[in-house]
């Protein structure tokens, strides 16, 4: 129930130099001037999949890429994009490294290059920050929202004090699973007990829960003290469940659901109960016990929760039951549909809490590329097999606002998370400069 999203993905791919596949950059004469510029001449074979990897890559590089990762990533690239046709600029930042534009079929990427700094030069790392869609448009991006298996949808929201306006939506009203992203309900309700005087951001309290996806606590000791702070900042930067849980524990299950009434919510009787990070892992893992909580009113999988306590603790989760597909994403799982998450972003928003929007701004979810193109991106996204979820609130440079969310579900079979963020940055970069 998390997910870790960014479009700057190292990347590497390669074998003996084909001239023939690569076009040389505008700049490239035959014969290349320093090592340098010979990696980056081999680039293109490298990103079209016609070079050995050890030609290329030091050891170093390759032992932290497996090959079958690099094969994915490259392969995720020439579907959505197309295969990589030349180099366009080289905007040197050292001896040894360089900013590159490189043209694909449809798109032109932001890739950094390093090598090493003696012989035999070879590739030390390769980033991906992002890729700009060729002629793209919010008509194209609507339709390659339409073409997604399952269902989709998003809204662009701009937001203001005299009110909110949607620029784009594609069923910005249907309700979807969106995983993590119930967290910035309770980081809402945090801020808002901070700013009503009930708590402060340093409050001391023990860790206190353990839970699966846990990245910033994971075999942390249960009696572990952290601020109120630390945890809502795992929560929303890594997406950390057992942090979560804490904060739902400490808030008060009741209180963070009130945040749906207060701000809006267009599904309440789907969204409630919220379930703790625990309670869905649990759930979802124990068959029995999910088809009684699916059958029963909301007050009975309230009774459901208290009285099974047990059964929907961390020692109950059977892991063999969340195995390679989606389980129950249309009844165990956090629900809001586009247009109620802008309302929980512009209520973000209107809070006027610095260290919220600090919070949120610890990952972007998108690449640097496009992240850089915002005075200020605040993020949360979500995901579990089936289902992937991705908000945003931005400044622009500017200084207008917007609330950007999007979600794509497919209770039949898992989604390509890395199309979703492609999607999504298109989504913003179509905003960035209105």
């Amino acid at each position: 129930m998390k997910i870790k999203l960014t479009l700057a993905v190292m990347i590497g791919i390669g074998a003996a130099f084909q001239p023939a596949m690569a076009q040389p950059t505008k700049a490239a004469t035959s014969t290349p001037a320093t090592p340098f510029d010979s990696r980056i001449e081999q680039l293109i074979a490298v990103l079209n999949g016609q070079m050995e990897l050890d030609t290329f890559f030091t050891p170093s590089f390759l032992a932290a890429i497996p090959p079958a990762q690099i094969k994915a990533i490259s392969d995720s690239f020439t579907q959505q994009y197309g295969k990589a046709l030349s180099v366009q600029s080289v905007q040197r930042s050292g001896s040894n490294n360089a900013t590159l534009q490189v043209e694909y079929e449809k798109a032109i990427a932001t890739i950094e290059i390093t090598t090493e700094v003696s012989p035999p030069f070879k590739v030390a790392g390769l980033l991906a920050k992002g890729f700009a869609v060729k002629g793209d448009s919010i008509d194209k991006i609507k339709t390659d929202f339409g073409a997604l298996s399952g269902t989709s949808g998003f809204v662009v929201q701009k937001l203001s004090d005299d009110g909110v306006a949607t620029l784009h939506a594609l069923n910005d009203n249907k309700q979807f699973a969106t995983g993590s992203t119930f967290k910035l309900y309770v980081l809402a309700e945090l801020a808002s007990q901070v700013a009503g005087g009930q708590r402060r951001w340093s409050d001391v309290v023990p860790l206190g829960v353990r839970n699966h996806s846990s990245a910033g606590t994971q075999n942390w000791p249960l009696d572990t003290p952290v601020t109120l702070q630390t945890l809502a900042t795992w929560m929303i930067s890594v997406s950390d469940n057992a942090a979560t849980d804490a904060l739902m524990r400490e808030l008060g299950r009741d209180a963070v659901e009130g945040k749906l009434a207060t701000i809006g919510h267009s599904a309440p009787d789907k969204a409630l109960p919220m379930l703790t990070t625990v309670e869905a892992f649990a759930l979802k893992s124990n068959p029995a016990l999910r088809q009684r909580f699916e059958k029963a009113s909301e007050a009975g999988q309230r009774e459901l929760l208290a009285s099974e306590r047990a059964a929907l603790s961390y020692s109950a989760i059977d892991m063999s039951h969340l195995g390679s597909g989606p389980v129950a994403i249309d009844s165990v799982e956090w629900f809001a549909s586009p247009a109620d998450t802008a309302l929980l972003l512009n209520n973000l928003r209107r809070s006027n809490s610095q260290t919220t929007r600090d919070i949120m701004a610890v990952n972007s979810g998108i690449g640097p590329a496009a992240a850089g193109k915002w005075r200020y991106l605040g993020y949360k996204g979500g995901s579990e097999p089936g289902v992937i979820s991705m908000s945003f609130l931005t400044q622009s440079k500017a200084g207008d606002w917007y609330a950007i969310s999007g979600s794509w579900n497919n209770p039949a079979k898992d989604i390509d998370n890395a199309q979703f963020v492609s999607l999504m940055t298109r989504l913003l970069d179509s905003v960035t400069g209105s």
